[in-house]
């Protein structure tokens, strides 16, 4: 079966990809893969409104496997508007928040940790929201420690943000199980994406 990896891609890219399958009127059923819940659900309503059978599963990395398969014809697919699949990323500057560490600032460890806490759950609060939040060295511990910061992250992810861990960080510190949000990446996806980002932000 196809499978279309939209993993790391802001919609409605995810979309576009699945209109194109569809548009080579082949009939086959396909798979999407995609890494955050905002572009799931573009993705099941858009296999919905073009008459397919849809179905998603969480995978193992967090990520989310939605199966597409098209209907007898093509007649009950509604119109299609890009428009409508785009997620709520407010500004369009490609805002990237990069956070290198598990602490914020120089002194107390304890303290920093309770500001970088206190940081990331104001992130959601300033407009625009980040395309990316990406994390690297102690920065990772922040997808895998209960805190506020995690569940700022979770819901971040919700909102179509989406939340990179550098892979060769979390094994250095044997959290690569203890994720429990966002994506694993490498340092060319990082540097990319910094690299073509219209803003960096850091609290460092």
């Amino acid at each position: 079966m196809k499978t279309l990896d939209c993993k790391g891609l802001n919609c409605p890219e995810p979309v576009l990809r699945a209109k194109a399958f569809l548009d080579q009127r082949t009939g086959e059923p396909f798979i999407v893969v995609v890494d955050n819940e905002a572009s799931r659900e573009n993705v099941l309503r858009f296999g919905r409104s073009q008459g397919c059978e849809v179905h998603a599963v969480a995978g193992d990395d967090g990520s989310f496997v939605i199966s597409l398969t098209p209907g007898d014809g093509q007649n009950t697919a509604e119109s299609f508007n890009k428009a409508d699949y785009r997620c709520d990323l407010p500004g369009g500057t490609n805002l990237v928040y990069v956070i290198p560490s598990d602490t914020m600032g120089k002194g107390s460890d304890e303290l920093g940790w309770a500001l970088l806490q206190t940081y990331v759950t104001t992130i959601a609060e300033v407009t625009p929201l980040p395309s990316h939040i990406l994390l690297y060295n102690g920065g990772v511990k922040l997808v895998t420690a209960e805190g506020k910061a995690l569940e700022a992250l979770q819901n971040l992810e919700k909102k179509g943000v989406i939340v990179w861990s550098c892979g060769t960080c979390l094994e250095f510190f044997k959290l690569e199980k203890e994720r429990k949000v966002g994506s694993i990446t490498n340092m060319y996806d990082i540097l990319s994406t910094m690299a073509s980002a219209g803003r960096l932000v850091s609290p460092f």
